[in-house]
């Protein structure tokens, strides 16, 4: 019998969040799991799921604390958010956002920038459908005919 890979990721999700935001035994939990796995288990399933269990012993990685310039970032696209006007104010101010965003980028650590620059995908998108919109301006979703 194979080893069901649903049945047992589901266990493992649950296993995991118990031990992690619960404290419960991870022997006790690692041992449940186990029970999961059928003895003609695929020498793959097994592998994977043994690499799964052992890693409920492993303290999770800290929360990654970021920058100033990180945190300065984000009040910056969130600001852009907020600008209420014309179609091309709101492009504008997306742009001029993205713009600043990309130049705090450049002042930041090289394994933060990245996550700095990201911010600006989402508002590229905005402002293309601001630019671009998918459908006539007087025939938006929403509006009463």
């Amino acid at each position: 019998m194979p080893l069901d890979i649903a049945k047992f990721n589901s266990a493992y999700t649950d296993a995991r969040g118990r031990v992690r935001r619960d404290g419960a035994d991870v022997a006790a939990e690692q041992a449940r799991l186990l029970e999961l796995i059928p003895d003609d288990a695929a020498e793959d399933d097994l592998r994977w799921a043994k690499t799964l269990i052992a890693s409920l012993a492993k303290s999770p990685a800290p929360p990654r604390e970021y920058s100033e310039l990180y945190h300065e970032a984000g009040r910056i696209q969130a600001a852009a958010y907020q600008v209420q006007g014309t179609v091309e104010e709101q492009i504008e101010a997306l742009a001029t956002a993205r713009r600043m965003i990309w130049e705090i980028a450049d002042r930041a650590d090289r394994d933060e920038a990245p996550h700095i620059r990201a911010m600006t995908r989402s508002m590229e998108h905005v402002e293309d459908g601001l630019r671009n919109p998918l459908w006539p301006a007087d025939d938006q979703p929403g509006q009463d005919s």
